[in-house]
């Protein structure tokens, strides 16, 4: 009932905002224009852009291209300079190139991969760049949503080619809003309730404090309510704390908690709703979010029976589990909680963690891995949304194929171009995977000294094939059995983040920047259907055929064998 009424909070609140952000987007007055049209004007009026002024898919991926190379280069002196910085009253040391470039890259990437912890490995002003790379990562990522979005509602009015809109949108203009009006105001919302409820916001250092057992300690804080609202919202996952959403700090209650797992999915499942409103095709917006949902509860339904079953190893042993398997779970919040989390974060790119997913059941983390390889039930904040488009336009082609009829999607013809980049796009993901994986799993059988692995044999294969699978899907959670914090995995998780994070935009983006300058064709009998629940199965079967069967040699390697061997 819990779990149900977390996921039925999380719907009640996604249709509202997905309207508002349909709104934001075309556009249309908002109730928020009082207080947000001055600052915009301000920031155009300043930074010389034309919010007005129509960009071509090249003009706004380079765009988008261009101030992401700004920020990471920036990002990357802050880290590589922190120990002598402003804002550091606990000391922390400067980071070492490698970990400086791997962190930068996946707070870069909206991904989060901490290869630190959070408050040794930080000072404040550290946190701070990286809690502004939250922001502007995720509003990346709607912006181009965004732009897909104005892609797919460009065709004649009433017939009549010269109202045609050829334009793509303005991605500063549709970044600035994405940040502003839509990420901004749901942060504050959140970081005050969780500054309310014992978060702390402070930029003073550590407190001395006396615990219950009369030990005295250090315990870290910060400015921690503001990172962790943008974290959730903002599907980053980057956890304040090293032991991330599990800290007592960054996670206080069960109040707290289901606070942030309602966050988690709240902005991408909006977007699906603000689909449906922006093009007025509110029956595509519910087939889309009837598939990502059933996939989304398929795993869920099963990670949570596992984790509240027990450890069938304890019970062989007499042990008794009447909660299920506590191990690596906080007591506040319980294995049925925490397994919902675990799916969620792994539907998303959120990737924040409220248990130790290197002791989830062998199936529970078969089934996050699965989450991240298929990368399309709700998915990231805007980029969710794109990987799911890639399958859209699969399924378009293969059905039209299957049924014989020309494959078209919302009026445009989907032809052999588009097919080549979508399957492109499909199979990296896969490719970027299994072959890091094949790779570190060579280098540590030639030379087991590298010492990477506290669990070898087949839970130590899990741990470096759920590692890089969360670097593809910009996810950030970890099998932290690993030890990840050494060059070999800095610098491969860096570049698997940096592929598997711009190739997936640009392949949309041009997909969408080709079918916006085809000629509309009205829909007729001939038409395929896109809005129904029978595509809405074969866009779920493609889905699982690409993605999944890709996987499977892989998680019978591990999580598989790890389970039948228990």
């Amino acid at each position: 009932m819990e779990i149900l009424a977390t996921f039925l909070l999380t719907l009640a609140l996604a249709y509202p905002l997905g309207r508002y952000i349909a709104r934001v987007y075309a556009g249309e007055r908002t109730w928020l224009d009082p207080v947000f049209n001055p600052i915009e004007r301000l920031a155009y009026r300043t930074s010389g852009i034309d919010p007005h002024r129509q960009m071509t898919w090249q003009e706004n991926l380079r765009a988008l291209l261009t101030i992401n190379f700004v920020w990471f280069v920036g990002t990357y002196l802050v880290l590589l300079n922190q120990g002598w910085l402003p804002l550091n009253p606990d000391a922390n040391p400067s980071m070492t190139p490698d970990l400086a470039f791997n962190t930068a890259i996946s707070f870069l990437v909206n991904c989060n991969l901490q290869h630190y912890s959070g408050e040794s490995g930080l000072s404040y002003l550290g946190q701070l760049t990286l809690m502004f790379l939250q922001f502007v990562t995720a509003g990346t990522g709607m912006a181009a949503a965004a732009i897909v979005f104005k892609s797919m509602r460009t065709k004649p009015a009433d017939g009549r080619e010269e109202l045609y809109p050829q334009g793509l949108g303005n991605f500063y203009d549709l970044f600035f809003k994405s940040t502003l009006r839509i990420l901004l105001p749901l942060s504050v919302v959140v970081a005050v309730f969780l500054a309310f409820n014992g978060t702390p916001m402070t930029f003073e250092g550590k407190e001395t404090i006396v615990t219950l057992q009369g030990d005295t300690v250090q315990v870290s804080r910060g400015p921690a309510a503001a990172q962790i609202a943008i974290k959730q919202l903002g599907t980053n996952g980057g956890g304040f704390f090293g032991a991330n959403s599990a800290h007592p700090l960054e996670n206080p209650s069960y109040l707290t908690n289901l606070v942030e797992s309602v966050a988690i999915l709240l902005i991408p499942m909006a977007l699906v709703f603000a689909l449906g409103f922006y093009l007025n095709r509110r029956r595509l917006a519910w087939m889309i979010f009837g598939v990502m949902t059933a996939g989304f509860l398929l795993f869920l339904v099963g990670a949570v029976g596992q984790e509240m079953s027990g450890n069938p190893m304890l019970a062989n042993m007499g042990i008794a589990q009447p909660l299920g398997s506590m191990e690596g779970k906080e007591v506040r919040i319980g294995p049925a909680a925490s397994a919902y989390w675990a799916i969620a974060t792994t539907a998303t790119s959120n990737g924040s963690v409220n248990m130790m997913h290197d002791s989830a059941m062998p199936l529970t983390g078969m089934l996050a891995m699965l989450d991240m390889m298929m990368n399309a039930f709700y998915g990231g904040v805007g980029v969710g949304f794109l990987n799911f488009y890639v399958f859209i336009i699969l399924a378009v082609f293969i059905s039209g194929l299957m049924v014989g009829r020309t494959p078209e999607f919302l009026g445009k013809k989907v032809e052999a171009r588009e097919m080549k980049i979508a399957m492109l796009v499909a199979l990296l993901h896969p490719f970027l995977i299994l072959a890091a994986t094949a790779l570190a799993s060579w280098t540590y059988t030639s030379d087991p000294s590298v010492g990477w692995l506290n669990n070898p044999g087949f839970h130590g294969f899990s741990e470096m094939l759920y590692e890089y699978t969360s670097a593809a899907a910009n996810n950030g959670s970890g099998f932290e059995g690993l030890g990840d914090n050494n060059p070999f995995w800095n610098i491969t998780t860096g570049i698997v983040l940096l592929l598997s994070r711009f190739l997936p935009i640009v392949g949309p983006l041009a997909i969408a920047g080709i079918l916006s300058g085809k000629k509309y064709v009205p829909e007729s009998s001939g038409t395929l259907p896109t809005d129904t629940a029978t595509f809405g199965v074969v866009v779920l079967a493609v889905i699982f055929i690409i993605a999944a069967l890709s996987f499977f040699p892989a998680l019978v390697l591990g999580p598989i064998a790890e389970h039948f061997s228990m």
